[in-house]
C-alpha cells in the first residue's frame, strides 16, 4: 500500500537501490503541528496522513469482522470537501475547503474504500468518485494530486476506489484510455534490466526524466494487487494459480500483473522480507513493503510465497506496528488476512484489539463500537451498501489498496503516504 505524496514520490527498490524519479526535496517540519483529533486513530500528528490511516484502520477492522467506532467513522465523514475530495488532514472540517487544503487521490480513493467496507455512505463515494473521474489524466491514470503525472500508486489507490463502488474500470476513461491502460504503459519489458534479475517483470512508480522505467518493489506491489482486481482487501486463496511462469510481453494490466508478481516473489530474502535502502543507508528489511508484498502475492495466486512473507512478520511486524502505529497495525491485519492466517493470534496477539486501541476511546467496552450502518451514521437513502459491496468485490476482495503505506513518523509503511506528504509539501 503507499502513502502520501504530493508530486513526487520516493520509488523503493527492492534491492536496496533507489529509482528516483527525481530527487524531492528535504521533509519540511510543519510550523504548528496539530494535537489527535477525537475520532482519529493514533495520536501521531495526523497532517499528511490523517484520512489514509482512518480509512486504512476501518478496512481493517472490518476485515476482521469487528465492530466499527462510530466517532471514528463520524471523523472520516467530516474530513470530506464539498466537492468530495479528500486532503489528509483538516483541522477545521465545518469549514470550507480552501487552497490551503491540498486534497490528494490517495486520501480520496482510500476513503472511498472504507465507505464501502463500512457500508451505506453512497452519497459521500458518489461525491468522491465524481472528483476522482475529474483528476484522471489523458492517460488514463492518477497522479497524488489532480494535475500531476500519473504513477503506479496513486492509480492502484483509485482502481480499488471503483471497484469498491462496482465501477468497472473500463467505464471510466479520459482520451480514450482507462486505470488499466495506465498501469499497463508503467510495466516494464521482459528483457529490461531489472533488479533483482530474476524471473518475471517489475512496474515503475513513474517513468524518469528521459522516458525510462526502473524497477520499484513499492509501486510493483500495487499494481499486482490492482492488477488482479484487488484493493485494500485481498481474500484468501483457495488454491495455486496455474500457468508459465516464464515472463511474457503483457496485452493487460492483469498481465502485466502475473509478470510483476512473479518478479515479487524473487525480491524476497531467504527470510522472506522484502529488503529496501535509504540514500547514504545500509540496505535493511522493510516491514510495511512486505506486508505489501504478502498482500500482492496472495492476490496473484502465489499463496507460498505470500505466507513466507507473512511468517517473517510474525517475528518482526509486531514490535514495527507498535512504534510506527494504526496504519502498519492494519498492513499486519490485511497481510495476515490475505494469507488465511488469523489476525487474532498473530503470534500470540491480537492485532485487531492493539489497532482498536490507536482508536476513539482505545480499548472499547461492549456497545461502544457498532457498525456505521447499525448505528444510523450512513446514508440512510442507501439501504444496500454493506451487501452490494458483498456481491461486487468477489466474496471478500473489497479494494486495497496499497497504495498500502510507506515511512510515517519515521518508520517505514509500504506505500510512503504521510513521508512523500511531507517531502512533496517542502517542494
Amino acid at each position: 500500500m503507499n502513502l502520501r505524496r504530493l508530486a513526487v514520490a520516493v520509488p523503493l527498490v527492492a534491492t536496496g537501490a533507489l529509482g528516483l524519479a527525481s530527487a524531492p526535496a528535504p521533509a519540511a517540519t510543519p510550523a504548528a503541528s496539530p494535537g489527535p483529533a477525537e475520532g482519529l486513530f493514533g495520536t501521531q500528528d495526523p497532517t499528511y496522513d490523517g484520512v489514509w490511516r482512518q480509512s486504512l484502520s476501518l478496512v481493517a477492522l472490518d476485515a476482521a469482522g469487528r465492530k466499527l467506532p462510530v466517532k471514528a467513522v463520524d471523523w472520516l465523514v467530516g474530513q470530506q470537501c464539498a466537492d468530495g475530495s479528500f486532503a489528509p488532514y483538516r483541522a477545521k472540517p465545518a469549514a470550507d475547503c480552501g487552497p490551503k487544503d491540498q486534497v490528494d487521490t490517495n486520501q480520496t480513493g482510500a476513503a472511498i474504500q472504507a465507505f464501502a467496507a463500512i457500508g451505506g455512505h453512497r452519497a459521500e463515494s458518489e461525491k468522491a468518485l465524481s472528483w476522482l473521474k475529474s483528476a484522471q489524466n489523458e492517460d488514463g491514470g492518477w497522479g497524488y494530486t489532480a494535475g500531476s503525472p500519473s504513477d503506479a500508486n496513486s492509480t492502484s489507490v483509485v482502481l480499488g476506489a471503483l471497484r469498491a463502488l462496482g465501477v468497472k474500470p473500463a467505464d471510466v476513461t479520459k482520451g480514450g484510455k482507462s486505470a488499466e491502460d495506465a498501469l499497463l504503459s508503467l510495466a516494464l519489458k521482459c528483457d529490461a534490466k531489472q533488479s533483482p534479475g530474476k524471473a518475471g517483470s517489475a512496474f515503475a512508480f513513474q517513468p524518469e526524466k528521459n522516458g525510462t522505467l526502473v524497477a520499484n518493489a513499492d509501486a510493483t506491489a500495487a499494481a499486482v494487487t490492482a492488477g488482479y482486481g484487488a484493493g485494500f482487501v485481498v481474500a484468501a486463496p483457495h488454491e495455486e494459480r496455474g500457468g508459465s511462469v516464464a515472463c511474457a510481453t503483457p496485452r493487460t494490466a492483469r498481465e502485466a500483473a502475473r509478470n510483476g508478481a512473479v518478479w515479487l516473489g524473487g525480491v524476497l530474502g531467504e527470510n522472506g522480507a522484502v529488503t529496501t535502502a535509504l540514500p547514504g543507508a545500509k540496505p535493511k528489511p522493510d516491514p510495511g513493503n512486505t506486508a505489501d508484498t504478502a498482500v500482492a502475492l496472495a492476490a496473484a495466486g502465489m499463496p507460498e510465497e505470500a505466507r513466507k512473507a507473512v511468517d517473517w512478520l510474525r517475528s518482526e511486524g509486531p514490535a514495527w506496528a507498535g512504534k510506527t502505529g494504526p496504519a502498519a497495525w492494519s498492513q499486519l491485519i490485511l497481510a495476515a488476512h490475505a494469507t488465511g492466517a488469523d489476525p487474532a493470534d498473530f503470534v500470540g496477539r491480537d492485532l485487531p484489539a492493539k489497532l482498536a486501541a490507536t482508536g476513539p476511546g482505545g480499548k472499547t467496552v461492549a456497545g461502544e463500537t457498532v457498525r456505521a450502518k447499525d448505528s444510523g451514521t450512513s446514508d440512510s437513502s442507501d439501504s444496500s451498501g454493506k451487501d452490494e459491496k458483498k456481491k461486487d468485490d468477489g466474496g471478500g476482495s473489497s479494494p486495497w489498496w496499497f497504495v498500502g503505506v510507506g515511512l510515517a513518523a519515521g518508520a517505514g509503511i509500504g506505500f510512503l503516504l504521510s513521508s512523500r506528504n511531507k517531502k512533496n509539501a517542502a517542494r
